[in-house]
């Protein structure tokens, strides 16, 4: 159910390093990149961490840049998800939709009651 982990950085040089030391030990590689986030897995199949610039440009810290990701097989599922999140009280933090520079990467984000970031997201990228 989890595709991957979100952690917030305010050094985005220094944190892409370390973790592609880190994960390089557990034959964990880039699958996502852009100019202010990248993300780690052991295979597209597999959940992965990414670290990101928070999207609202304030500083990093603890819980700001966090998201969950849940991943879906379908875009018509992460509208219904997303659909259902705001229809229980959830605030958007963007509509479901293509995103990004990645051909393929449909999600849409929300937070839930308490303020935590979560997003619903598809995949369909060659391989």
């Amino acid at each position: 159910m989890i595709g991957y982990v979100t952690l917030g950085t305010n050094d985005l040089e220094k944190a892409v390093s370390f973790y592609d030391q880190l994960f390089g030990t557990i034959g964990a590689g880039r699958f996502i990149e852009t100019e202010q986030f990248v993300a780690w897995s052991t295979g597209m199949d597999q959940a992965g961490v990414s670290i990101t610039k928070p999207f609202d440009g304030k500083p990093a810290t603890v819980g700001n840049g966090t998201m969950v990701a849940i991943m879906l097989d379908s875009n018509e599922k992460v509208d219904a998800f997303y659909n259902k999140a705001i229809e229980l009280g959830a605030t958007c933090e963007g509509k479901p939709g293509p995103r990004g520079e990645m051909s393929g990467f449909y999600a849409g984000y929300f937070r839930d009651l308490d303020g935590n970031k979560l997003n619903a997201f598809h995949m369909d990228m060659p391989q």
